[in-house]
């Protein structure tokens, strides 16, 4: 299976072997150097592995590049920003 993290324009992903999606997470820009997280999924056979949270790091990190700010709008990007601290100052005002 190919899990390696592809990136598209407002989201990072990961294909099984046939090219079907089975996991993302999605983004929108609202704003100047401002993204908010709007959906993250991950296949029913994935779950329990820690794909969302590469999934979810892979967005800090190009936020970080780019000096972006992050509103964690969905329920698993909320609960992590929650409860690392080290997320903290990505988190837009």
């Amino acid at each position: 299976m190919n899990k390696d993290i592809q990136k598209e324009e407002n989201r990072f992903f990961m294909n099984d072997d046939e090219g079907n999606m089975i996991a993302e997470i999605t983004y929108i820009p609202s704003g100047d150097s401002v993204i908010t997280i709007d959906h993250t999924y991950v296949s029913e056979s994935l779950r329990g592995q820690g794909v969302a949270g590469k999934l979810l790091e892979s967005v800090v990190q190009e936020a970080r590049i780019k000096g972006y700010k992050i509103v964690p709008a969905c329920s698993y990007a909320k609960a992590v920003f929650d409860r690392k601290s080290e997320y903290q100052d990505l988190l837009a005002k």
